[in-house]
């Protein structure tokens, strides 16, 4: 008599002895894919032909090292911090209104100043979008990342915009040269000295803002733009301050600083001196503007006190006293106490003073 229960024990067992085999097979197979089986190498073969180069600016280590020159850690926290610390940073200069004109957001604002580089002129208003300065406001960045990416936007001969005729680089611009024209764009007078906007004896002031746009440095140091009346002074010849030469972005940006603070390291380059007031220049000019101002305020032209500051009177004057006014607000709101044109802005006050 067959035991059935014997040939199922049997039957079970077969079965989980296949099982056991088939895992191990598996087990062995899978195994082999973590083993190394590759034999000793055999000999290198020919190397195979170079690749083309990378493009300069956009890949490979001229690309990494173009973008550094701006994107270092160390390099960008550095300007920041410095821009952070300069006039163009703070208080009205970058400030945004709405009642503001298209030559009001060409200065301010950073937008505008980016629409005038690029399209020549600017719609009035507040204009969308960054109105604070940034990189960009003065860098045409991130065009083709090249070196020349980081190039400032407009550096060639400025058109004034105050009517004057100037001979320097054709008629009616003003050039300071390279990069300083960028500077010349928005530190100009925007307004003609009073014989050039209205011709004749008198000249009336019609506002106590009247007078050259403030920080006209760019006419300063080109030597054109201001009242030259007669007087005991002989003028320089129109452009031949040396500080063309030595440029705005010379002085104020010396080792690419970007507050914008002038160094003494910069004058050193040609002068010996341990202050700005070399030879005393800035002595002789603040006795000058002070002596033009008083003679200002005895005529009747300018009213105020060192408080609060001064202004014009509005009225009819004779021309001299009208250029005379022009001249010492315009040169006072320079800043630079004579040193931006020495030999200039001391013939502009003097004369001035004899015309008054």
């Amino acid at each position: 008599m067959v035991d059935n229960n014997k040939k199922k024990v049997t039957g079970d067992k077969m079965i989980q002895l296949r099982k056991n085999v088939l895992f191990i097979v598996i087990l062995a197979v899978v195994s082999l894919f973590f083993i190394a089986c590759e034999g000793p190498a055999g000999p290198a073969g020919a190397d195979g032909a170079d690749g083309a180069d990378g493009i300069d600016g956009y890949n490979g280590v001229d690309g990494n090292v173009t973008c550094l020159g701006c994107h270092a850690t160390e390099n960008f926290e550095m300007k920041r911090a410095e821009f952070a610390r300069s006039s163009h940073s703070v208080g009205e200069v970058d400030e945004g209104r709405a009642d503001w004109s298209g030559s009001c957001v060409q200065c301010h604002t950073s937008e505008g100043f980016i629409e005038y580089a690029t399209n020549g002129t600017t719609m009035g208003g507040l204009v969308g979008g960054d109105n604070q300065f940034v990189c960009k406001t003065c860098h045409d960045i991130h065009q083709t990342f090249e070196a020349q990416d980081f190039a400032l936007r407009l550096t060639t001969a400025v058109s004034v915009v105050d009517g004057s005729d100037f001979l320097l680089k054709g008629t009616n611009f003003l050039d300071v040269q390279g990069n300083s024209n960028l500077c010349a764009n928005c530190h100009q007078a925007r307004v003609a000295e009073p014989n050039i906007a209205s011709p004749g004896t008198t000249f009336e002031i019609t506002s106590t803002h009247y007078g050259p746009h403030h920080g006209a440095q760019a006419n300063t140091v080109a030597g054109v733009g201001f009242a030259e009346v007669a007087g005991s002074m002989a003028y320089p010849a129109e452009g031949s301050s040396f500080h063309i030469a030595a440029s705005c972005t010379g002085c104020h940006m010396y080792d690419g600083n970007h507050d914008f603070t002038p160094q003494l390291a910069a004058c050193n380059e040609c002068h010996t001196t341990i202050d700005f007031n070399y030879g005393g220049v800035q002595d002789d000019i603040s006795d000058l503007l002070d002596e033009l101002r008083d003679a200002l305020i005895a005529a009747g032209v300018v009213a105020g006190d060192d408080v609060d500051g001064y202004h014009p009177v509005v009225g009819t004057y004779p021309m001299a006293q009208a250029q005379a006014f022009f001249n010492w607000i315009g040169l006072t709101e320079d800043r630079s106490l004579g040193v931006h044109n020495p030999k200039y802005v001391e013939a502009l006050l003097q004369n001035s003073i004899d015309s008054m």
